[in-house]
């Protein structure tokens, strides 16, 4: 038969597995490793107004994802007013409403950035050309003779705009210059000259991430677009190029405080950089609900809890694929051991070692007393199961009135598994010797610790646990040790009177 379809499988398992896991990695930013450390910011925006006695609407602008930086969380604090997140003319907006206010008033507004360099921006549509543009005498002929000298100095639209900008620096202001600035603000007077001349910008507001500072305000950065790409320009020095430091506050061209039934109004940010761990920074895009960033992650916490330990049993099963295939090594029940490794990690290794020994050692006296009794298969392991509950009962109480409290997790091993290990175990002595007892006891116990020491590893926990491709990958390692034919490793035994001959 062939084995084309087989391999076909084993390669589509691993293709699927790597290439769900890297997806994760590159486009949630999951991390390979756990303990990574990512650079979140906390800024609170603080509104303050004087409400006038009557109905208040306040909207606010509001940051969204940008390039380096990614919203995670955001929450408000605005006791007895209505709330609502808005989407207006490609920007974020928050409007408060209450029916009636009076006085000094607070809002706050609190988000968290992620700052990433793989953070994707949106795309940005440029805005309309303004084509009602209209200059007043004798700030008409300024705007023109403005924009001609610039133009005759540049190439494009960047180079236009840089060129325009510094122009009403302090080294080329000229006295076209000087006029405009004494009747228009800076930013919006540039914005009109760029448009005037066919090149579409707008003023947008940005605050720049400072950590531990208070009451800051926003700088106003003009936009300015070419085709499909876009750049921001230093409206004062003409410096092309977007900070590091930035966050695009509103970047719609519109205001980034309005407020309605209010007088006094102004915004003051506070911000706070600080490390978290990378799992818990990128924990609200992992729950995202979409096919490929399906994730457990999107689960109560307690079924969460559960999926991280069921998560790790494939781990335990490809170690006793490898021992047992590969090694030879031979065991009491094909994944008891699984199981058992399983209690260790609630227990501690050498707390569940100690339990398991006492247990399965006391089971098997009073198995052998069972066997006088000639009672049925069915009797006799219900009998042993009683046995093993009233065991790990009585060695529950025994540690607490001793003060160990490490003995009472033994309560965490499977019952039935152990009751049938102990059935096991019982039959083989019988039929086999206590040698083979031994062989397959230890083999057990050996395994349940290569196991549980693999799967207590820091590193395979988060990899099982964020990574659900690895399962796919597991599978197909283990249906390629499946198809092994060749010797074991303890098997190679029999082969050492030739090497002597």
């Amino acid at each position: 038969m062939s084995r084309l379809p087989f391999y076909l499988l084993v390669g589509l398992l691993l293709v699927t597995g790597i290439g769900l896991s890297v997806h994760r990695h590159i486009t949630l930013e999951v991390p390979w490793t756990p303990g990574e450390q990512r650079e979140v910011w906390e800024v609170e925006a603080l509104v303050n107004f004087t409400a006038q006695g009557g109905p208040v609407l306040v909207n606010m602008a509001l940051p969204s994802n940008q390039q380096a930086y990614r919203l995670l969380t955001e929450h408000t604090a605005s006791p007895g007013y209505g709330l609502a997140f808005l989407e207006e003319n490609g920007g974020r907006r928050a409007q408060w409403s209450i029916r009636d206010a009076s006085g000094s008033q607070q809002l706050y507004y609190t988000t968290q950035m992620l700052a990433t360099p793989n953070a994707r921006p949106p795309e940005i549509e440029p805005p309309e050309l303004r084509r009602d543009i209209v200059w007043e005498r004798p700030y008409d002929t300024a705007a023109t003779q403005v924009i001609e000298r610039a133009w005759n100095r540049s190439a494009d639209a960047f180079t236009f705009a840089r060129e325009l900008i510094r122009d009403f620096g302090d080294e080329r202001q000229g006295e076209n210059s000087r006029l405009l600035l004494t009747q228009f603000e800076r930013g919006p007077l540039l914005v009109r000259l760029l448009n005037q001349a066919g090149v579409p910008a707008r003023e947008v507001s940005g605050l720049l991430l400072e950590d531990g500072r208070r009451r800051q305000s926003l700088s106003q950065w003009v936009q300015v677009f070419d085709g499909d790409r876009w750049t921001l320009f230093n409206p004062v020095t003409g410096e092309q190029g977007r900070p590091d430091n930035l966050l695009l506050w509103e970047s719609s061209g519109q205001a980034v405080l309005e407020v309605q039934g209010g007088t006094n109004s102004r915004v003051t940010f506070s911000m706070l950089n600080r490390n978290q761990p990378a799992a818990a920074a990128v924990r609200s895009q992992m729950a995202e609900d979409t096919l490929l960033n399906f994730s457990i992650h999107s689960l109560p916490l307690e079924e969460q809890a559960l999926f991280q330990t069921i998560l790790l049993i494939p781990i335990g099963a490809l170690v006793v694929v490898l021992l047992r295939i590969l090694v030879g090594i031979k065991t009491s029940g094909t994944f008891m051991p699984v199981l058992i490794a399983l209690a260790f990690i609630q227990t501690t290794l050498i707390t569940g070692l100690v339990g398991f020994l006492l247990v399965v050692a006391v089971g098997l006296v009073i198995r052998n007393y069972l066997s006088y009794l000639n009672l049925l298969l069915v009797a006799r392991v219900s009998a042993v199961i009683i046995t093993v509950i009233a065991i790990i009962s009585l060695f529950s109480v025994l540690s607490y009135r001793f003060g160990l409290n490490a003995g009472l997790t033994i309560t965490f091993f499977p019952m039935i598994i152990l009751s049938w290990t102990i059935e096991r175990m019982s039959i083989l002595w019988e039929e086999e010797g206590p040698k083979e007892v031994l062989i397959q006891g230890g083999g057990s116990l050996l395994t349940a610790v290569l196991a549980y020491l693999a799967m207590n590893n820091p590193w395979v926990r988060h990899i099982t646990f964020n990574f659900l491709g690895v399962q796919l990958i597991l599978m197909a390692l283990i249906l390629l040790l499946g198809n092994y034919t060749g010797y074991r490793l303890l098997e190679l035994r029999r082969f050492k009177p030739v090497t002597e001959d």
